[in-house]
């Protein structure tokens, strides 16, 4: 095997664990579980995960489980602690506080409540498909709106290609990344009857992640009887199943953050919706540069849930 051909297959394993970690949030995530994930030895795997991503296998799974807390902490006022700490893999409570106030000084509690006090000061939840500074509240604070819709969407199988680092250098590779994607469906035949959809998927929230590891994945709708051949550009994965709030916009290519603004700071809050702890995505519906005015047609996928009755006694309190 080649050295380019060896990286690939390193950085498709590499791809394979996150993805491993990322949908199994509420189990132990052992090293032996990790290893059999990547499919390497777990006497040398802790190393070559360092060693991809320059971050310690072990603080790449807190983080991840940290960033989720920050989430859950601050727009799921309906779980307890209890609850959130074993939706990220806690055994009880208090191991959660504890691992909470190491990592960020401040216990869970805390947090939670001076968010809930300060909120309105953070920017913006959904800074996705942004490549310029945070901006500070205007007096027109949703120039954009769109039609929503409710579905239940069935899981789906995808091809992608990912990219790690801040939505600017994102916005730099777009092109590259997504003729490659278009190139590999083309070779491996995923095209069927128009029928594909061509998304982005966002694996981190921008609120509470770290900017220069946001994880952002091209991906392609791939028919299940298809086969996708994974290399370390190519990847496959699962597009998560369940409810979304789907935002249908029209708009110009500096409007993606409006919109995505649209659907989490108007539309949710007066929805009877709270976000689900999945990753949204965006859904291309036409060739922008095939219309004179530049268009682009997209659909935003928020992952949902209804707001369960003890959370709206505590939204009224």
């Amino acid at each position: 095997m080649s050295e380019e051909k060896c990286k690939e297959e390193y950085t498709r394993r590499i791809h394979k664990v996150q993805d491993y970690i990322e949908h199994h949030l509420g189990q132990s995530l052992s090293i032996e579980e990790l290893s059999n994930a990547a499919g390497f030895s777990k006497y040398h795997f802790s190393r070559i995960f360092h060693g991809m991503l320059h971050e310690p296998l072990t603080h790449y799974v807190n983080r991840i489980r940290m960033e989720n807390a920050l989430f859950l902490l601050a727009h799921r006022a309906d779980k307890n602690m209890t609850d959130i700490a074993y939706e990220l893999g806690y055994t009880d409570s208090a191991v959660f506080s504890r691992a909470f106030k190491n990592y960020y000084s401040i216990s869970p509690r805390e947090y939670r409540k001076e968010y809930s006090k300060n909120c309105k000061d953070s920017f913006l939840l959904s800074e996705y498909n942004k490549n310029t500074a945070k901006k500070e509240w205007a007096d027109q604070l949703f120039p954009v709106t769109g039609q929503i819709t409710i579905v239940n969407l069935e899981e789906k199988q995808v091809a992608y290609v990912r990219h790690i680092g801040t939505y600017e250098t994102l916005s730099k590779e777009y092109a590259n990344l997504m003729e490659t994607l278009i190139a590999y469906g083309k070779k491996q035949h995923f095209f069927v009857d128009s029928k594909n959809w061509v998304l982005a998927m966002y694996h981190d929230n921008p609120e509470f992640g770290e900017e220069n590891k946001f994880r952002t994945s091209l991906c392609l709708t791939v028919p299940e009887d298809i086969r996708i051949q994974e290399d370390g550009i190519l990847g496959m994965m699962k597009l998560e199943g369940g409810l979304y709030a789907v935002g249908h916009f029209h708009i110009q290519q500096e409007q993606y953050s409006d919109a995505w603004n649209y659907m989490y700071q108007e539309w949710i809050t007066n929805s009877g919706y709270v976000p689900r702890n999945s990753y949204p995505f965006e859904v291309y519906r036409n060739n922008p540069y095939d219309n004179e005015a530049h268009i682009h047609e997209v659909d935003i996928y928020l992952p949902i849930e209804p707001i369960v009755s003890n959370m709206l006694q505590i939204i009224q309190r």
